[in-house]
């Protein structure tokens, strides 16, 4: 799949109206069971997965949320391009119902949990035979990795002290034969530990027999790579939980990790003209691109180098001084094998990895969706995710040891990652003036910086621990860049962030988000609270 120029895209899209025809959240239970169709072949049943995949995104919304986001006030031709952003990035409850939005997601996400609880159902009803074991560790998966996106969004952080009290998402594990139910919607602790049942059980299910492509679909690296990000995630008061993580990203990493990973240094070389670049990003030939998912998605044409949307962007500000333009242990940008990207003609700095295509309807009429492959699971996240669960266990030399290995991966410094290294960089600042030249201070709005104060719901010891996790963190957020993952780690660690009006250099903070603040929990969609469903607090 080839992306377009980008003035031939903002040429179909302005004609398209960016609008996708999404179904209301209830309409697949409109229909009586008895009128779908019979799933009473092998073919029909496998045929049936592809639907259990949501083909939406949360990313467009995790990074608006983000601190990965600023206001620009620069100029007053500086616009949103729709409610949806500026809602978002002001942590307003978003209202409109097209692609990138809460209700596209929580739509498409039920949808295809829909589907996947169908393929289950017409296995059990045969009997569960062992020549569809495949298909049933797929569907499993898909259930647990939908209900994961939505917790994701619409949930707080796990927590192991405030679980059992916390608002989960209705986990349906049951083909539905009432028309639009109403479910409690249980707590974090229920709704994690159904994930938990169904990767455990679906997992060794899996097959890479079944598919021809296999990153379209939970093959098995892909559904390692999932479970490890989901036991990172599944805070246990002892970290019990990390030794599942480890063990899930060893399946996938190994130990020959460098041959696993993304081959940056090459694909920094591919030209941005016509998507090129983009395009290897997400290639299915790529061995870092674990699972790939099609989303009807506009992101790219927000993110990138297009003259829309200028009024919150990832801009120069947080750039230079938190991500991808900031000091950190690798050094500066220059030292990165993929390049940082700057729109010229507004606020945008980017790395341009993401590319829109068209689905055509009316390829005549120019008339069609807008759509993006997203890579939701990767080698490159996953060995910061390993990293990261070494770390807070203690096992300081193997998280040396991933950060290392993403170093050289992704940029061209080769001095070794150590406790001194790291105590230099992000340590407590030594010296005053001029000559305070060793360590970082803690950030604040006004003399940011990319380390930011850690308030998790789990103990990380100050010192070493810390500069390891501070160091992951600015690692994966630089990686991660335009992927939503950063919102995750903002809420998993407590991260208290700003809402800020750049003008002429100029930083004016108007909100603030802090470690408990109701918002970190994005609201359901307003059509499904008027169903009947319980609002997140506010």
């Amino acid at each position: 799949m080839i992306a377009k120029s980008i003035n031939s895209l903002m040429r179909i899209c302005v004609g398209c109206g960016f609008v996708a025809t999404l179904a209301s959240c209830g309409d697949y239970l409109d229909v009586q069971p008895d009128n779908r169709a019979a799933l009473d072949t092998d073919e029909k049943i496998t045929d049936l997965l592809v639907s259990a995949y949501p083909n939406t995104s949360g990313a467009m919304i995790a990074e608006l949320y983000s601190d990965n986001t600023d206001r620009n006030d620069e100029s007053s031709a500086y616009t949103p391009y729709r409610p949806t952003q500026e809602q978002a990035a002001t942590w307003q409850d978003v209202t409109e119902t097209i692609q990138d939005t809460p209700y596209a997601l929580w739509d498409q996400c039920y949808k295809s949990i829909a589907a996947a609880n169908n393929v289950i159902f017409a296995i059990e009803k045969e009997g569960r035979p062992e020549r569809l074991n495949p298909q049933l560790g797929e569907a499993l998966l898909c259930r647990a990795y939908c209900h994961f996106m939505l917790a994701n969004i619409f949930c707080k952080a796990y927590s192991p002290k405030t679980c059992n009290e916390d608002l989960g998402v209705t986990y349906i594990n049951r083909v539905l034969t009432e028309v639009t139910p109403v479910y409690p919607r249980g707590t974090m602790a229920e709704l994690y530990r159904h994930i938990a049942d169904d990767i455990e059980e679906g997992l060794p299910l899996v097959s890479d027999e079944l598919h021809d492509v296999l990153r379209y679909h939970f093959n098995t690296r892909a559904a390692c790579a999932f479970a490890a990000r989901f036991y990172l995630y599944y805070m246990q008061e002892d970290k019990s939980n990390l030794d599942k993580a480890i063990y899930y990203a060893n399946r996938v990493l190994g130990t020959s990790t460098p041959e696993n990973l993304r081959d940056w240094q090459t694909l920094g070389k591919v030209s941005i003209v016509n998507g090129e670049r983009a395009n290897a990003f997400v290639s299915a030939d790529s061995k870092a691109n674990l699972l790939l998912l099609s989303t009807n998605s506009y992101w790219e044409w927000l993110y990138g180098p297009t003259s829309v949307g200028f009024k919150y962007t990832h801009n120069d500000k947080i750039a230079e001084t938190e991500t991808v333009k900031s000091r950190g242990f690798w050094g500066d940008h220059n030292s990165f094998y993929f390049g940082v990207d700057v729109s010229t003609s507004g606020p945008k700095v980017l790395m341009y990895k993401l590319a829109m295509f068209i689905q055509y309807t009316d390829v005549t009429k120019g008339i069609g969706y807008p759509k993006m492959m997203m890579p939701v699971l990767t080698t490159d996240a996953l060995l910061l995710e390993r990293a990261e669960a070494y770390a807070l266990k203690g096992d300081f030399a193997n998280a040396y040891q991933d950060l290392n290995t993403w170093q050289l991966s992704f940029t061209k410094t080769t001095a070794t990652v150590d406790a001194e290294r790291l105590e230099n960089i992000y340590g407590e600042p030594k010296g005053t003036g001029m000559f305070s030249t060793i360590g970082m201070a803690y950030y604040t709005p006004d003399e940011p910086t990319p380390k930011k104060r850690l308030n998790p719901d789990f103990t990380v010891q100050p010192g070493e621990q810390e500069n390891l996790i501070h160091a992951i963190l600015h690692a994966r957020r630089v990686t991660t860049l335009h992927e939503g993952l950063r919102w995750q780690d903002v809420k998993r660690y407590g991260i208290e962030i700003y809402r800020r009006a750049v003008k002429e250099g100029n930083i004016t903070v108007y909100d603030t988000m802090t470690k408990d603040d109701p918002r970190r929990a994005i609201q359901l969609p307003s059509n499904v609270i008027k169903a009947g469903i319980t609002p997140n607090p506010r």
